[in-house]
């Protein structure tokens, strides 16, 4: 391929990413003016939210196993059209029943397009170099995504409409789809044509399950019979998929995998990241409009910064790799943003945006960082298989996420019920505790990405690769 055309093609894929991370959370700035406009119920509004991240964390390991039998390119086209026309949908619903229903087809295709996205650039990016510099670009698109996300929201909704949320991924995607089908050129067809069906159904029952029962436990209790339903069946699930795996001829994850020490470290590592940033992402924007009294365009825009630092040191991440090692950049990583974390966790009433922008710009720096484990992580694995290595990490990603969500809010309000004082003493006091619980659970990677990933170089990781085409056109 010509080398203009691979790097054409990473922008490409690089937007397609950019899509489904901004849509993980550019609608909850929006809820207020959706639920004025369509009279949304509470639970309609909740679903809103949530149907998106439900069946986009459902049916990502599935997405991962279309991409590598049916072919990388092919699921990339299929999943940037399903969310495309999803999105349009989305922007033109006049029911909280029609909305809902275009943000769960909308993750269906995210769950096709992302796995499809950072598995193809191992087969564009066959050089270890070039390779490291384009995982680090489509990282920093990634950190853009998630900053801007609630500034966009917040921004249209407030000049503009809350459709035009979902409708400027219309144009955004109609480009993208050009520059990928003069950009990526198609590879051979898969050896291995099996999909595992029953692979695919226990392991997407089993991470929709899971994914349910985080989302609804907060509000519905964790003892109410529908959530413990929910864990019941997510156990089952992924005991029956091991089972299956096990014995499969043709198994869609090879259990063998975590074994590996940088495949099964790397993805607890991301999992941590994932605990730590969702966490600081929703915990804090809450902090600033509740205690500082920042609007929501306000709170998204705080995190811009951090955005901006993230993306330029996800660029020059690669040159810091190979010089110091995966092991000792991913460490670095999670040092700093366990000790921005605990920064933050100083500040409470009378806190200016200036006292908590160093402790943003440093987690940015950290953040950066990190984005190599992506490589490391994917490049584990034989390229045959860089599908499910891609679905598996953003499944640790997602599934830590909605984890850190979770358990922090737990804490939050165990802390504040047995804190005394005003009621915005409590919060700050369950506020600040949640989140010196979230630095040391991220401070607990450190140990794990200096054991799992110490033998890990960069030529290394193109070693281990074979010489057939990365990527399968069906």
């Amino acid at each position: 391929m010509e080398k203009n055309r691979r790097w054409w093609a990473l922008v490409a894929v690089a937007l397609g990413t950019f899509m489904t991370y901004l849509d993980n959370n550019v609608v909850n700035v929006a809820l207020p003016s959706i639920q004025r406009d369509l009279g949304l119920s509470i639970e309609g509004l909740e679903w809103i939210a949530s149907s998106y991240i439900l069946v986009f964390a459902g049916f990502l390991l599935a997405g991962g196993r279309i991409a590598d039998v049916l072919g990388m390119r092919g699921a990339f086209f299929g999943g940037l059209a399903i969310f495309t026309v999803a999105s349009v949908v989305a922007g033109l619903a006049q029911s909280q029943e029609m909305l809902i229903g275009a943000r769960a087809v909308q993750g269906v295709g995210a769950a096709l397009l992302t796995p499809a996205s950072l598995a193809l650039l191992p087969a564009l990016f066959p050089n270890p170099r070039e390779r490291g510099t384009a995982i680090g670009i489509w990282g920093g698109v990634g950190a853009l995504a998630l900053a801007i996300g609630p500034l966009t929201g917040g921004w249209l909704s407030e000049h503009v409409s809350w459709g035009w949320i979902f409708l400027i991924n219309a144009p955004i995607g109609v480009a993208t789809a050009v520059l990928a089908a003069v950009s990526i050129p198609a590879g051979r067809r898969a050896k291995n044509r099996g999909l595992d069906l029953p692979g695919l159904a226990t392991s997407s029952l089993a991470l929709f399950a899971l994914t349910f029962a985080l989302i609804e436990g907060e509000s519905r209790g964790w003892s109410d019979g529908l959530i413990l339903a929910g864990f019941a069946v997510a156990a089952v699930s992924a005991i029956a998929f091991m089972v299956i795996e096990s014995r499969s001829a043709n198994p869609m994850m090879n259990l063998g995998f975590f074994r590996m020490r940088v495949f099964s470290g790397g993805l607890l590592a991301m999992g941590l990241w994932a605990f730590g940033v969702f966490g600081i992402y929703f915990y804090t924007a809450i902090y600033m409009q509740n205690v500082l009294g920042f609007s929501p365009t306000e709170a998204g825009a705080a995190f811009v910064p951090m955005a901006l630092v993230m993306a330029v040191m996800a660029t020059l991440s690669p040159r810091l790799e190979a010089r110091f090692g995966a092991a000792r950049t991913v460490a670095a990583a999670l040092a700093l943003m366990a000790v921005s974390v605990a920064g933050i966790a100083s500040y409470g009433e009378g806190t200016s945006y200036l006292d908590l922008l160093p402790w943003f710009l440093v987690y940015g720096v950290g953040g950066g960082l990190l984005v190599p484990l992506n490589n490391v992580v994917v490049g584990a694995l034989p390229l045959s298989r860089a599908g499910i290595a891609s679905g598996m990490l953003n499944v640790s990603r997602e599934v830590f996420g909605l984890l850190g969500i979770t358990i922090l809010g737990a804490i939050l309000s165990n802390r504040s019920n047995a804190a005394t004082g005003s009621e915005l003493h409590r919060y700050l006091a369950g506020y600040q505790f949640s989140l010196v619980v979230a630095a040391i659970l991220v401070a607990a990677g450190i140990p794990i990405a200096l054991w799992a990933l110490r033998s890990v170089r960069p030529a290394a990781v193109d070693e281990q690769l074979p010489k057939e085409p990365a990527y399968s056109q069906a």
